[in-house]
């Protein structure tokens, strides 16, 4: 446990995470106030383009996935998912569902930002998250909210013309939509700015996360998901350009200053599977004091990116935003196909050097971890790279063991050891 403590030390809070902090607790402030002065508001998923909404003057939104994912690294995440149990809904559904139910039904009780506003208008799609069109569902029948669902193509390869024309028709019909309920006007040259804002945030986001390519890895990628936050909750909003910019900036500064999150690193590691919210600190921490680093993640690497790759999207060039908007519809890597998986995981494995695979059986999320078990066998025999499975839920802390993870990560290092020796 020395070891641990030690490693805690390195992880103390940098200037950005501090900005971070204060920049999440504005737009979390500004949200209750813009809806408390009758703005309308949307509820969305991640993977909704919310720079549409900014294409409206008083039309704010709120993204119920990222709360529950703050309520989780609050350490609140169990406490909502059991109020959500007791009204009859289900352990075996995601936990971020439970965490968002259990937080509306108590009136935004126990939530470290009071919850969200309620919505006017529920916007979900269908190719990241299957469960959540069922989850703003409940929702819809409840509070009696109307709930536009946007139709995305599976990608088993490159994103089709044809799919990219039907997603940009969807979008304008959601634009139809918020004006009628709204009575706003919509104004696509305020999507246009938005547009270039999130591409630019982007860019230097990548910037960012491309500091674990270097030996030792300037970040981990508990860094990274944590970081990821304004590219959900802000997207297209003035400032989180800069906020990046100077992200990106510290980060190399820190790296050319000699300061490393795992000085020692032996062990470069990747991440198959959403953030382990509840365990942020404590596994980074311990894997320190291992000497590991999970360098990068599925989970982050492939945001702004194309199907199966990890290289940023061309950046904005002025022609029709809601087509652009559509094209990075799938920078998630949920809606891949397996052979797009196996080709993103083979990028990050050659561009970061990975020493072994960390893929996360999520008990919540079953659009991510159906695939799992072909991706581990595919990367494994293809890379020859030592994998290993645990058990995990993205918010719910009772569904994990640490020692139970940690055992089986710590026969994954000692695999690692062994091919090196082989490999004299």
């Amino acid at each position: 446990m020395a070891e641990v403590k030690q490693a805690e030390q390195k992880f103390r809070k940098t200037e950005s995470g501090k900005r971070l902090t204060q920049l999440m607790t504005e737009e979390y402030t500004a949200l209750h106030r813009r809806a408390g002065e009758g703005a309308f508001v949307v509820w969305i998923a991640i993977i909704v383009p919310a720079e549409i909404f900014s294409g409206f003057k008083n039309v704010v939104f709120a993204v119920p996935e990222s709360h529950a994912a703050l309520s989780a690294a609050k350490g609140v995440g169990m406490l909502q998912c059991e109020k959500a149990e007791a009204a009859g809904y289900s352990m075996d559904i995601c936990s971020y569902a439970r965490i968002d139910l259990g937080t509306a039904l108590s009136g935004g009780k126990d939530s470290p930002t009071f919850g969200l506003p309620r919505p006017h208008l529920l916007v979900s799609n269908n190719n990241n998250c299957s469960l959540l069109a069922k989850w703003f569902d409940v929702y819809h029948r409840e509070w009696g909210v109307p709930h536009f669902l946007i139709d995305v193509p599976f990608c088993y390869e490159g994103q089709k013309d044809r799919d990219r024309a039907y997603i940009t028709a969807q979008y304008r019909d959601l634009i139809k939509t918020v004006e009628q309920l709204s009575g706003q006007t919509f104004d696509l040259d305020r999507v246009r700015e938005a547009l270039r804002t999130t591409r630019e945030a982007t860019r230097h986001y990548k910037r960012f996360i491309d500091c674990a390519a270097a030996r030792p890895s300037g970040i981990t990628a508990f860094d990274s998901f944590v970081q990821m936050a304004p590219l959900l909750t802000s997207r297209g909003r003035p400032g989180i350009d800069r906020h990046f910019a100077m992200l990106a900036d510290e980060t190399e500064e820190r790296m050319r200053s000699g300061l490393f999150p795992v000085p020692g690193e032996r062990y470069r590691l990747f991440w198959d599977s959403i953030a382990p919210w509840h365990q942020l600190r404590k596994m980074s921490a311990r894997l320190a004091g291992l000497d590991a680093n999970i360098v990068a993640a599925s989970y982050t690497s492939c945001v702004g990116s194309h199907e199966g790759s990890y290289e940023l999207l061309q950046s904005y060039d002025g022609g029709d935003p809601l087509e652009a908007l559509a094209r990075a519809q799938n920078f998630s890597v949920c809606p891949y196909g397996l052979n797009l998986r196996v080709n993103a995981m083979t990028r990050a494995a050659r561009h970061y050097g990975i020493d072994g695979f960390v893929f996360a059986s999520n008990r919540s999320c079953k659009v991510y971890s159906i695939m799992q078990m072909d991706c581990l066998r595919t990367v494994s025999r293809d890379l020859g790279i030592p994998v290993v499975m645990i058990d995990v839920d993205h918010a719910d802390v009772r569904t994990y063991s640490e020692e139970g993870a940690f055992t089986r990560i710590e026969a994954l290092l000692e695999r690692i050891d062994a091919a090196r020796q082989r490999a004299g």
